[in-house]
């Protein structure tokens, strides 16, 4: 039995090591990092369909904490370079480029343009992505589908094959995927498709960047309200978001804190996760 004050399993604690004072390879509780004002100082971030919505929330995000940032859109020019005036509002840098990220060669002249104008990458937010409405799933066209997936999925491929020879240990690789990955979605089959292959996608690359320091996560937002919903979900808007526990849409402000934690050292020992901002749907992932 043991002795007054002594539970019986402190038989088996050498306690010789019990205190962390004895302990030769002690613990980490504070890094240099960490001491850090800006948690993303002087990194350099390529964000595709970085001009409005959850993309622009992250690069005005990334600036905040101290980033460059190149901003990859494909047509609205006005909404760019009012991203662009943001991040230069706070000190930082920002290089638009105007491109189809579905094309592989594009995606290598976005990496070659980087280079040129900050001399590396740090962070690669594959955020660009299409979605087509479709009530009856045989209405989707052939092409329809493969344009979803060269937008939403083949750039996520091609952008970060094309910067990885590029990203020293440390780097960061964040793709955006959506909660209809894991449940579903009745009028988005194509899009939700390819939300679940960049889950895949991203799982499996992390596994081989590991190795190189190279960390790769993704980020699967619920209903947030941006200019894809008012220009491609014609009905119900009104009640867009009220089916989350929260009765609400999120805003691109409240997604964009989970890809800076993904992007700076507080995600250190984060890889092949996704993070799920989306209003309270819980999901066994």
């Amino acid at each position: 039995m043991a002795t007054s004050g002594e539970h019986a399993f402190e038989k088996e604690i050498d306690k010789s090591v019990n205190s962390e004072q004895e302990m030769a390879d002690k613990p980490v509780y504070e890094r240099d990092y960490d001491r850090q004002l800006k948690k993303l100082q002087d990194k350099v971030a390529i964000i595709t369909g970085g001009d409005s919505g959850i993309g622009k929330a992250v690069a005005v995000h990334f600036a905040r904490e101290g980033a460059d940032v190149v901003i990859v859109y494909r047509a609205e020019k006005e909404d760019a370079e009012e991203t662009k005036s943001l991040i230069e509002e706070k000190g930082r840098r920002a290089l638009l480029i105007q491109t189809d990220v579905s094309s592989e060669t594009n995606c290598q002249d976005i990496v070659k343009q980087t280079l040129a104008e900050f001399g590396k990458i740090d962070i690669v937010v594959n955020n660009a992505a299409v979605q087509v409405p479709k009530e009856d799933f045989s209405e989707i066209t052939a092409e329809q589908w493969e344009e979803t997936f060269k937008v939403n999925i083949h750039a996520q491929f091609y952008l970060s094959k094309a910067a990885l020879q590029h990203l020293k240990p440390g780097a960061s690789i964040i793709n955006t995927a959506s909660v209809n990955a894991y449940k579903g979605h009745k009028l988005l089959v194509d899009y939700t498709s390819t939300k679940g292959a960049i889950i895949a996608f991203t799982r499996s690359i992390a596994l081989q960047l590991a190795e190189k320091g190279i960390r790769v996560n993704a980020v699967a937002p619920g209903p947030i309200w941006t200019p894809l919903i008012p220009s491609t979900m014609h009905k119900g808007l009104d009640e867009f978001g009220q089916e989350v526990p929260m009765k609400r849409a999120g805003q691109p402000a409240e997604v964009a804190p989970s890809y800076v934690f993904l992007a700076s050292e507080d995600s250190s020992y984060f890889t092949g996760q996704c993070l799920h901002p989306n209003g309270g749907y819980i999901l066994n992932t």
